[in-house]
């Protein structure tokens, strides 16, 4: 492969388990990791960035490897002072979680960009991988359900998923400027753009609706190549499969294509998949198909083999 960078589209759980193995096959400077900040709200006077955060924990080895988001080893003493004061407990913020955000939002507070706070954050926790909000500005999710619009983290944790989705709004998105960095490192000449199985209305819509940057990736030479976070008709973990439905949408592999059609030059699916792959081949995407279930460090690596030789053999065509 030439030695172009490789960046990848992530948001959360699904999308930080293909960055720790794409960390394990690439040496760190050539990945760059892009997160969804629509997820990111105000609580109790902090600036938290649910999606960001799972990625620096992960690759910092501080993920809890259950849920596959906050940290390993986290106390609750906060939330259980917090509860005893009556506060609005729905959003758990962990003792080492919180040190998180009290340091981002000072740092903020003091005039510094989200990009230069997760840049030391990351040096703190020696992570060598650059990783890269989609951009700097303030923007948000917003969950439209036919109980009325939700922010998305009431949306997903208060109200743990349980309205009919009709749609959804990126609020500030608009004003919202692609990552500076990220600019940089698309006129790079990268050797792939990733969209990493991460949900796709809620994760990498986001990025994709920052002003520009759907051309900007459209129209590089580097391949982008999509894995599937649906798998046999589910949803690895979130609430994408149930979104898709309530849409109106096939819940499948071939939707998480014909989403992506006119913007990716393939789509990794599962085995359990194979039989969609001559359909999803008509859209114009090119299918691989392999195991797509990380279960394990091994897993995510191998996922990561797959996608990258993938784009080995695009960029040599």
């Amino acid at each position: 492969m030439t030695e172009g960078q490789v960046i990848a589209l992530s948001g959360g759980v699904g999308g930080a388990k293909l960055v720790l193995g794409l960390s394990h096959v690439l040496p760190s400077d050539r990945l760059v990791v892009v997160t969804n900040t629509c997820d990111d709200f105000d609580h109790y006077g902090l600036r938290v960035c649910p999606d960001t955060d799972t990625v620096i924990y992960t690759l910092a080895g501080l993920a809890d490897a259950v849920q596959g988001w906050g940290r390993m080893g986290e106390t609750w003493s906060f939330m259980s002072a917090l509860q005893a004061l009556g506060g609005e407990d729905w959003f758990n913020l962990g003792d080492g979680d919180l040190a998180l955000h009290v340091l981002r939002s000072s740092r903020l507070r003091e005039g510094a960009s989200l990009t230069q706070v997760i840049r030391e954050v990351s040096r703190n926790l020696n992570i060598d991988v650059a990783i890269l909000p989609m951009c700097d500005q303030n923007v948000s999710t917003t969950v439209e359900t036919t109980d009325g619009h939700l922010p998305f983290q009431q949306y997903f944790v208060r109200e743990k998923c349980a309205p009919i989705v009709t749609g959804f709004s990126f609020d500030g998105i608009e004003k919202a400027v692609p990552n500076s960095d990220l600019v940089l490192a698309l006129g790079e000449n990268p050797s792939a753009i990733v969209l990493a199985p991460s949900n796709p209305y809620v994760s990498i819509d986001p990025i994709l609706n920052v002003p520009g940057l759907r051309a900007m990736l459209r129209d590089n030479k580097a391949p982008v190549i999509a894995v599937s976070p649906i798998i046999g008709g589910e949803a690895v973990k979130g609430p994408a499969a149930k979104m898709m439905a309530e849409l109106g949408s096939e819940v499948s592999a071939l939707e998480v294509a014909r989403h992506y059609q006119g913007l990716i030059d393939a789509l990794i699916i599962d085995q359990q998949d194979a039989s969609l792959a001559t359909d999803i081949a008509r859209l114009g995407i090119e299918v691989i198909v392999s195991q797509t279930v990380m279960n394990s460090l091994q897993d995510r690596i191998d996922l990561a083999d797959v996608t990258v030789g993938l784009a080995n053999r695009l960029m040599g065509e």
